[in-house]
């Protein structure tokens, strides 16, 4: 898969390339970043050059994860990045994100969010897409819920991050959620009566 570009009202979405090695550095120095994502911690030059040379041109050539790079669509520094991995071969993708610290509380992420799961739903034809993030992380549950998706519960050792096995919040956004066609129909278990109509009075 070739790598393509993504814009929005405000954003530019493109892919990585080795000139961003310096930005990325900088931004995953941030606290925040290593702990809830799974980038190495200490995180060191060597590290920002193998995700903006090797991690991400792979994930395009074997079609398995589309990153990208979020910058303002009228020109300036790296804000954010946002990648989809593919889960399993049913169609399920999982979606993935970071965003500088000075950037954060804007928009930014939710709007990048909105852009990807589109582009996902419409040029990869995924049925689901998934966000997971560990129990804690709020600031990721924020954008996933004002990006449109249903957090659906929390799973035990559900995310590996530095060899640790921890429990993980998980969400979901399908097309009909952003009124799109699915390449499969979609069967919703029914609601028990009991759930459904309200107790009676008394």
């Amino acid at each position: 898969m070739e790598p393509i570009t993504l814009t929005t009202d405000h954003l530019l979405l493109r892919t990585f390339t080795p000139e961003d090695a310096d930005a990325v550095l900088e931004i995953c120095q941030d606290p925040d970043i290593q702990r809830w994502t799974t980038v190495p911690a200490p995180y060191r030059r060597e590290d920002a050059v193998e995700f903006t040379t090797h991690l991400v041109p792979e994930g395009w050539h074997t079609g398995t994860m589309c990153t990208f790079a979020v910058l303002p669509r009228s020109g300036g520094p790296l804000l954010a990045s946002v990648s989809v991995t593919l889960r399993t071969y049913s169609g399920t993708w999982e979606i993935g994100f970071w965003t500088a610290p000075e950037h954060r509380g804007r928009g930014v992420m939710t709007e990048a969010v909105r852009a990807l799961a589109h582009w996902t739903f419409t040029r990869l034809g995924a049925t689901r897409l998934e966000w997971r993030a560990e129990i804690g992380n709020t600031a990721s549950r924020t954008v996933a819920e004002r990006a449109g998706f249903t957090v659906e519960g929390s799973l035990r050792a559900a995310l590996l991050n530095k060899d640790t096995l921890r429990d993980a919040w998980v969400g979901s956004l399908l097309p009909c959620d952003l009124g799109l066609s699915s390449t499969h129909a979609y069967l919703p278990a029914p609601v028990p009566a009991s759930a459904a109509a309200p107790a009676a009075g008394r």
